[in-house]
């Protein structure tokens, strides 16, 4: 295995904006060019559920040639929750990111999706191809989500997604009485250091950023965490051959929340998909950095 590169150590480059989406529902959407500064393409990320832009290192990188645009989930991160608090599956969520990128004046852009927000970025692919010049999906399936979970486990889809959605379901009727908990839990870099050490993550390329990354996902409520996540639960899988734009699937192979079985077997049924596997887990962007990124300029650069 590679070594890891070392920790991004200048401050990154972060700026937020306020963008309404279509149902009124207030996001905190963020770039890392607030200056206009990068002079490369523009990608929209949709990211992992409930997580922040430090869960990307190479994109905070002071020397990152990509400019990024994206936004934080409802209710988490800043973004208010809906009036409807039902709104909060990945349709809202394609309407989201669709709101962003006509707030950030893109028109088309190659869309990066990572765990769910690979069905965020499709849905989008579905519902407006004229707005997606590619998809790279990063440790996620285009629909059905549940289903692929516990990969490395091979077990069969519906007692799958039987055990992870009734999972949920356990932890947003318990999970006011585990928010108070979670929520001031001290994250720091031995935390850091056991959880890439666990199986479920392996070292990460900057612990910092890992550090901040975890912190800021555990300020939002368990609860709310998981009722977002049922809802999410309830996406179909995709119908591939309704998507003509290019894709590239970056699998890991050990990721417990999105098989990498199914993320091979998805890129074999579109017209134009490549599929990678790295020696990873979910977290793939965190422990692969520089690889996933340059796999990402490579695409970009591609599909033009």
């Amino acid at each position: 295995m590679p070594a890891s590169p070392a920790p991004t150590t200048a401050a990154p480059r972060l700026a937020f904006h306020e963008v309404l989406s279509d149902d009124g529902t207030r996001l905190r959407a963020w770039t890392n060019d607030p200056d206009g500064v990068i002079d490369g393409p523009t990608v929209v990320l949709c990211n992992g559920l409930g997580t922040s832009a430090w869960a990307w290192p190479a994109f905070l990188a002071p020397d990152c040639d990509v400019r990024v645009v994206s936004w934080n989930h409802r209710g988490t991160g800043g973004s208010d929750r809906p009036v409807d608090p039902e709104r909060v599956g990945i349709e809202q969520f394609a309407e989201d990111g669709v709101s962003v990128m006509d707030h950030f004046g893109i028109d088309k852009a190659v869309l990066v999706g990572w765990s769910m927000g690979v069905n965020t970025a499709f849905e989008i692919a579905v519902d407006h191809p004229e707005r997606v010049a590619g998809l790279f999906a990063v440790a996620g399936v285009p629909g059905d989500t549940f289903a692929t979970m516990l990969g490395p486990l091979r077990l069969p889809p519906a007692p799958t997604r039987a055990i992870a959605v009734g999972a949920a379901r356990v932890l947003e009727r318990v999970g006011h009485l585990v928010t108070p908990v979670t929520s001031r839990l001290p994250v720091g870099r031995r935390a850091i250091d056991v959880l890439s050490h666990s199986g479920f993550m392996l070292p990460v390329a900057d612990p910092e950023m890992a550090r901040k990354a975890v912190a800021a996902f555990l300020q939002t409520p368990v609860e709310w965490y998981f009722h977002v996540a049922i809802h999410t639960s309830y996406h179909p899988r995709i119908r591939l051959s309704r998507i003509a734009a290019p894709a590239v699937f970056v699998a890991g192979t050990w990721d417990l929340l999105a098989g990498p079985r199914a993320m091979a077997t998805a890129a074999s049924r579109m017209a134009d998909a490549t599929y990678t596997e790295l020696r990873g887990t979910h977290f793939l962007q965190m422990e692969h950095p520089d690889e996933v990124h340059r796999r990402l300029v490579e695409f970009v650069r591609r599909v033009g």
